[in-house]
């Protein structure tokens, strides 16, 4: 029997939701929601809060079309069913060969920069080759053993948990009774630097620590009761995260000073720690938990890469359909489909290490990779939203017109922070996309078949 088998309940459903958005982003990420604010707390609190509406907008969206279609795929299935089959095919293409295995290469990365960070290893191709275990690590788990993988993504949010809470609740509470809370609250930062980026960049900064809710609907054909697990997943789940974000920046803000958190960069969660229960083993201690928490949102994501490909080879698309679409028959997995996911990811692992960190590649391919992405995901939200309004007819208006509206504006709005912030680079990136999905575009297929290549050739 050639189809996925159903593996997994709510609990893991909302671990992925939370392990998979609560990751690296709120640990490396904090410190340029701060500068790109020029130190003001009350705005980056607002930062926090606004991208976390915007992802519970669309999410909520999304958990309404999750009650009415339970497939392969979720985002490709509601694609498929709103718009049709040309879009469900560009976004499968754009989330497994983009958006997947972008998200999964810059986690290996920043879970290699913290592991070198704890053993004070300085060196440029001793990260690299941590990263490159880290991810084929990462796969090697989802395709040999899933529903171990599926436990591993629950034991990891709880533990990722920790740290968050930890600063969140006893940082509060130092704060408060030092005055520092209050201090940062009302300080005026009108004399620090602010990023070139302003409030706009700080919200597409962040809106990496929010990134990867989508990915949960992959495991919608492997979900008990789809249908009312995989909503109630997307809105507990994203509500937790705004909650704990917040009470995160609150506790970080609670134990250093504005100033402090813009100096600190990467290094900001092992000087916070380390000030907070005053000494700095804990800083240490919190690496651990952050190099935890970053390989469970990683492997979150892998979760989703592994079934990327399948999910529009399912559907007779794409590059060899038949052999993507196969799974192994011991492990229930499309192995194809995630090995050439896992290269595809290594290639993206490279673009960032030579491209972003080493500055080696050309500009035009040098950017940002875990940010610029966003432009073109949440544009392809769009023509879903707007098809939701026009074919839902009998829902109520809420549903029907409120929140599809809610969640287009809210992508508008996250498309005009990318080109805001980015400028020429999110010209760049948009150029590689073009052409990325143009080679997708080759391997679409007609009714009969034939591929854009084939007619090509042939025709």
């Amino acid at each position: 029997m050639n189809e996925l088998k159903k593996k997994y309940g709510l609990i893991t459903a909302i671990c992925m939701v939370v392990g998979i958005v609560i990751g690296s982003g709120v640990f490396f990420k904090a410190t340029p929601v701060f500068t790109n604010n020029g130190g003001d707390m009350l705005k980056s609190l607002l930062t926090v809060l606004i991208v976390g509406v915007l992802m519970t907008t669309c999410a909520y969206t999304f958990s309404i079309l999750a009650r009415k279609y339970s497939k392969v795929n979720g985002i490709v299935d509601y694609a498929e069913a709103e718009v049709g089959d040309g879009l469900a095919y560009s976004i499968g293409w754009f989330v497994s060969v983009i958006y997947y295995p972008v998200i999964t290469s810059t986690l290996a990365f920043v879970s290699s920069n913290y592991t070198c960070a704890l053993f004070e290893i300085d060196n440029a191709n001793i990260r690299l080759l941590i990263t490159a275990s880290y991810m084929t690590l990462s796969f090697l788990l989802n395709i040999v053993s899933p529903k171990l993988s599926g436990k591993f993504q629950v034991s990891t949010t709880v533990i990722k948990l920790i740290p968050l809470l930890v600063m969140a609740i006893v940082g509060t509470v130092v704060g408060i009774m030092n005055g520092q809370t209050v201090t940062n609250l009302t300080a005026d930062t009108a004399a620090l630097t602010q990023s070139a980026g302003g409030f706009f960049g700080a919200v597409v900064a962040f809106a990496f620590a929010y990134e990867g809710w989508i990915i949960a609907t992959c495991i919608n054909a492997e979900l008990h009761d789809a249908k009312k697990n995989l909503p109630r997943a997307l809105v507990i789940g994203t509500f937790i995260v705004i909650a704990i974000y917040i009470a995160y920046f609150v506790g970080i803000a609670s134990v250093l000073s504005t100033e402090e958190i813009m100096a600190a960069g990467d290094n900001l969660p092992k000087i916070a720690f380390s000030r907070l229960l005053n000494n700095e083993v804990f800083g240490t201690v919190a690496y651990v938990f952050i190099i935890i928490s970053c390989l469970g949102t990683m492997n979150g994501v892998t979760i989703g890469n592994c079934r990327g490909l399948y999910s529009i080879a399912a559907r007779g698309q794409g590059p060899s359909p038949k052999k993507l679409a196969k799974l192994h028959d011991k492990w229930n997995m499309p192995v194809r489909a995630a090995l050439i996911t896992f290269i595809i990811a290594a290639v993206w692992m490279l673009q960032w290490e030579f491209g972003l960190m080493r500055r080696q590649l050309p500009a035009i391919i040098g950017w940002e990779n875990d940010e610029l992405p966003i432009i073109t995901l949440y544009a392809l939200y769009i023509p879903i939203f707007i098809s939701m309004m026009v074919k839902s007819k009998g829902m109520h208006p809420v549903k029907r017109f409120v929140f599809p509206s809610l969640s287009i504006l809210s992508c508008l709005f996250m498309i005009f922070c990318a080109f805001r912030a980015y400028k020429e680079q999110a010209f760049y990136y948009l150029f590689v996309f073009a052409f990325i999905m143009l080679i997708g575009l080759m391997f679409y297929r007609d009714k009969k078949g034939r591929t854009m290549i084939y007619k090509f050739f042939y025709k």
